[in-house]
């Protein structure tokens, strides 16, 4: 039984519109635009403030704002910023109430001029 034409682009069609989005993320992702702020980086750093954040101890470690204060020094690119938006965003978007309401406030503890709201709803887009 041949293939016929028509049954050979129905076919590959599928695999084209893979390729092209595969080409297309491969492209966006090597524009100069790119963050280099890892949600790694993001984590590690931030990693001080859990212990406020989670178990509501009466301060903010010092480590915690230092590292908050770190993390923006480190956030030389508006992709850089939005970045690391979005990683604490994928963190506190599935984490109860209070810790969220804890860690909206520690860069005001920390007097930390975060350029984005920490929040479930936060839009990183936005965040220069």
């Amino acid at each position: 039984m041949a293939i016929s034409p028509i049954m050979l682009n129905k076919q590959l069609f599928p695999m084209l519109l893979i390729c092209i989005a595969v080409v297309m993320a491969t492209i966006t992702a090597t524009t100069s635009q790119d963050a280099t702020l890892t949600c790694n980086t993001v984590f590690t750093t931030l990693e001080p403030c859990l212990s406020y954040v989670l178990g509501g101890g009466l301060s903010v470690p010092s480590e915690c704002c230092n590292g908050i204060k770190s993390m923006l020094n480190g956030a030389y690119t508006i992709a850089d910023r939005q970045s690391a938006c979005k990683c604490i965003k994928s963190v506190v978007s599935s984490a109860a109430p209070g810790p969220v309401s804890r860690a909206a406030k520690v860069p005001g503890i920390c007097k930390a001029n975060v350029p984005f709201k920490i929040s479930p709803h936060v839009d990183c887009f936005k965040t220069k």
